[in-house]
Formats: C-alpha cells, sequence, structure tokens
C-alpha cells in the first residue's frame, strides 16, 4: 500500500480512506438487496459504516461516534422537552474537543486524515434527529413547512437511529438527510413504496454521471495543484509578484482547492443514488423524469459562474447549507419579524465553529456574511434599475463582485492560520473585505425603493 500511496502522491492513511471512500459506493449498492425487511436493512446500514469507519480511521473512531450519538439518544429518552437544545450543545462541544485535540485542519492541510471530518457529518444527523423529535411535541400550526416535513412523533429504536448515523458509509463526506427521509426510504414508503410499474426509477444512469463528474475533477485538481501550492503564499516569491497577478494567483488557488472537494462530493452523490435513498420525486416535465436532489451536494457550475454570492449557500455544499438554514438560520427569526443580518452572521460563525477553530475558518465565514450581504445590496439596486443596460451592468457588477471577494475570503478557508489569511489578505491590500464593506455603507446611503416581488425573489 506504501508504493501505491506514493505512487499517486498521498499519505497511506489518505489511501486507505480513499479507497473505503469508494467502496460505499458498492455497499449502498448491495443494500438494495438485503433481505429480511427494515430491520435487516438497518442492520446492514449500521454494520457497515461501523466496519468502513475501522478499515478507514481504526477503532477509535467508532468510539468517537458513539459519544455524541449515544448522548443525543439519551437526551430523546430522558428529556424530550429540551432535547433539542441539549444535543445541540453537547453534539458541538464534543465536536470542538476532537477539532481541538486532533489539530484536524492541520492534518488536512499537510495531507493527512482523521475521524473528526466523518464525525462532523454525524453531527449534523444527531442534531437534527434529535430537534425533529423535539419538534414532534409543538403544535403544527407553529411549524415552518420543512419542520412539518421533518418533524417525528415516535422515538426512533436505537437500531433504526444507528443505522441512520452510520448508513452504508455515507457520514465520510456526506450527504446530510433526514431522519425521517431515512425511514421512508428503508421500510420502502413515500416516494420509495413499490408500485404496479415497479421499485423506485433506475439509478444506474444517474450514478455513472456522478463518477465520470468524478474523475474529471480529480483529474483537473490533479493538474493544478502542482502549478498552485498554498505554500507560496508566505514565499518569497509571492511578495515579488505585482498586485494583479497576486489577485489571480488567489483566485487561482480556490479555483484548484474546490475541484478536490468536487471529487468528493461527486462519490458520496455516486453511492447515495445506487442506493436509491437520493431519489427524490419525478420532475413536471413530460416524459417524467427522476430527480436526484437528496445526493446532490454541489452544482459546479452554479459556483464558478455565481451571478450573486446570494446564491453561493444554495450551490455549494447544498445539503449542510439547507441543513444551516433549517436548524440554524430560520430558528432564529423570531415570530412576525424579518431575519436580518444577526441571523446571517450567526448561521455563518456557527459553520465556522462546525468546521474548527482555526482563525482562518473563523474569518473567512464572517468575510462570507459580509460578501452575502454586500451582494443583497447590489441586488435591490438591480431590481430598482430602470433601464435595462443599467441592469445588466449591475448584473455584471455582482458576478465580478462575486468572483473576487470569494476567491480572497476562500485564501483563509485553505491556509487556516491567523498570520498566513492576513498576509494574503493583506497582499492585495484588503480588497475582499474593503469593497463589500464599502457596498453596505453605500446601500444606507443609496436606497432605492422596494418594487413588489414575487415570493421567490423575496427568499433570496
Amino acid at each position: 500500500m506504501e508504493s501505491m500511496a506514493s505512487a499517486i502522491g498521498v499519505s497511506v492513511a489518505v489511501l486507505r480512506f480513499l479507497l473505503c471512500f469508494v467502496v460505499t459506493i458498492p455497499v449502498s449498492f448491495f443494500h438494495r438487496f438485503v433481505p429480511g425487511g427494515p430491520t435487516a436493512r438497518h442492520l446492514y446500514a449500521a454494520a457497515t459504516g461501523a466496519i468502513l469507519s475501522y478499515m478507514s480511521f481504526g477503532f477509535s473512531s467508532n468510539l468517537h461516534f458513539l459519544v455524541p450519538m449515544l448522548l443525543g439518544y439519551a437526551s430523546m429518552v430522558l428529556c424530550r422537552k429540551y432535547c433539542g437544545i441539549i444535543t445541540f450543545f453537547m453534539a458541538f462541544g464534543y465536536l470542538i474537543g476532537c477539532h481541538v485535540y486532533y489539530m484536524s485542519g492541520d492534518a488536512w492541510k499537510e495531507g493527512g486524515i482523521d475521524a473528526t471530518g466523518a464525525l462532523m457529518v454525524i453531527t449534523l444527523k444527531i442534531i437534527s434527529c434529535v430537534i425533529n423529535y423535539n419538534d414532534g411535541l409543538l403544535k403544527e400550526d407553529d411549524l415552518r413547512e420543512a419542520q412539518k416535513k421533518n418533524r417525528l412523533l415516535k422515538l426512533p429504536s436505537l437500531l433504526e437511529y444507528l443505522g441512520y448515523c452510520l448508513c452504508c458509509g455515507s457520514h465520510f463526506a456526506g450527504p446530510v438527510y433526514e431522519m425521517k427521509d431515512y425511514l421512508d426510504w428503508t421500510e420502502r414508503k413515500g416516494i420509495w413504496q413499490d408500485t404496479k410499474t415497479g421499485l423506485s426509477p433506475s439509478p444506474y444512469w444517474a450514478t455513472f454521471r456522478a463518477l465520470f463528474q468524478a474523475a474529471l475533477c480529480m483529474g483537473l485538481y490533479l493538474y493544478l495543484v502542482p502549478h498552485y501550492p498554498l505554500s507560496r503564499f508566505t514565499e518569497p516569491v509571492y511578495q515579488e509578484y505585482g498586485f494583479w497577478k497576486r489577485l489571480s494567483y488567489q483566485y487561482m488557488s480556490g479555483f484548484t482547492a474546490r475541484w478536490k472537494y468536487y471529487f468528493i462530493w461527486s462519490i458520496s452523490e455516486a453511492s447515495i443514488i445506487i442506493s436509491g435513498l437520493g431519489f427524490s420525486g419525478w420532475s413536471d416535465s413530460n416524459p417524467r423524469k427522476p430527480r436526484w436532489d437528496r445526493a446532490k451536494n454541489v452544482d459546479i457550475l452554479g459556483v464558478e459562474l455565481a451571478k450573486s454570492s446570494v446564491q453561493i449557500p444554495l450551490v455549494w455544499n447544498i445539503q449542510v447549507s439547507t441543513w444551516l438554514r433549517h436548524y440554524v438560520y430560520e430558528r432564529l427569526i423570531q415570530k412576525g419579524k424579518k431575519p436580518g443580518f444577526f441571523q446571517l452572521l450567526a448561521t455563518q460563525t456557527v459553520s465556522a465553529v462546525w468546521h474548527g477553530l482555526y482563525p482562518g475558518y473563523i474569518i473567512f465565514f464572517v468575510q462570507s456574511a459580509i460578501m452575502i450581504a454586500g451582494s443583497r445590496v447590489i441586488y435591490r439596486w438591480q431590481q430598482a434599475s430602470q433601464t435595462a443596460l443599467f441592469k445588466k451592468l449591475l448584473d455584471l457588477l455582482n458576478f465580478a463582485y462575486t468572483l473576487l471577494v470569494l476567491n480572497y475570503s476562500c485564501v483563509g478557508f485553505l491556509v487556516l492560520s491567523l498570520h498566513e489569511t492576513l498576509t494574503a489578505y493583506g497582499s492585495v491590500y484588503y480588497i475582499g473585505t474593503i469593497i463589500p464593506v464599502a457596498v453596505i455603507l453605500l446601500g444606507k446611503v443609496i436606497k432605492p425603493a422596494r418594487p413588489a416581488r414575487s415570493k421567490a425573489r423575496k427568499d433570496e
């Protein structure tokens, strides 16, 4: 295994993880054919997830996963009324402790790996399950649509809960999905229910497409990464670059790094699709086509060609962004009031803490909140524009603004340390911080009249 690892330029630990990660695809495929009904399928999901974790990270990984899992389940059994808030802080507290103890960000940055990445996914799944069980006590009239859809009226069995958390290794890189969907899929209910025309639609073409996308993403990443190493930000040669070359290097560093994430999410997408869990219903087109939105974690073109910063959470790490919206952002909005910058900043802060307590993460997600707030100002100007030409110019401005600020900001996410982050930002005169702040302040002065808008645009 050492020779194979050195041949492709990764550590043995990373190679072991990648092999187990790819194995989640056949493991998920065989879930479709497990005999014995829902109980056997829950047992298969939990057992295969635990075995793959052991093979990837060692025995201690399963012990780390068990701690928040059992704490969450105990809170549902013992204190349903407050189990959501209790589990939220206990699970996040344990995750933060593991981040600090293992210094996981440094390990990932240096090409290593540990179980904290998988623990991050499990933490979100635990919290959503417990909060949805908590929501089962509330009156339906007081709930949002997502709460009505996902709430749990009955306590899941321990086996169902373990199967949900570890399902076929889906905790390695997500996507995050709801307990209600997992139970319906396992029990062949709802959209997974057997019909006269047979089972759910064939997943094979969608799986092949995800695997083909994964191969392209990895190929492009391996080609680009030697040309744009992150270490160059602290090398003398970078300081010798002119302003525009430094700015373009920041763009290419972010662009290069994203293909690694595209590869990982494409593999996880293939795994969820081939299991059948990724199926999310049928399109309205004629003929109808199956949708696999539950498995989708990224829209590559949506990220790279985003017309507005507001669109980024809708196309990047989609399922985690959805989780943050349902379990943080929306729950901080007081009844009868509109969300504001506080809800946005609080949500981004939770996302930063979830990734780890590195300065680069904190700075990146604060930057993201400012970036989105600035983009909303430009969007309001676009909506109030009276001429088609001026509106197109503002469209172009919002696109350029998003391209600049996103790739400037993501340097902090990649280099992590405070010194390297500030060095990189300072090398371009903090342009990606100054411009969003200036736009927000300008928005306080130039306040266009708000035209009547559709519900979809209000949501943006």
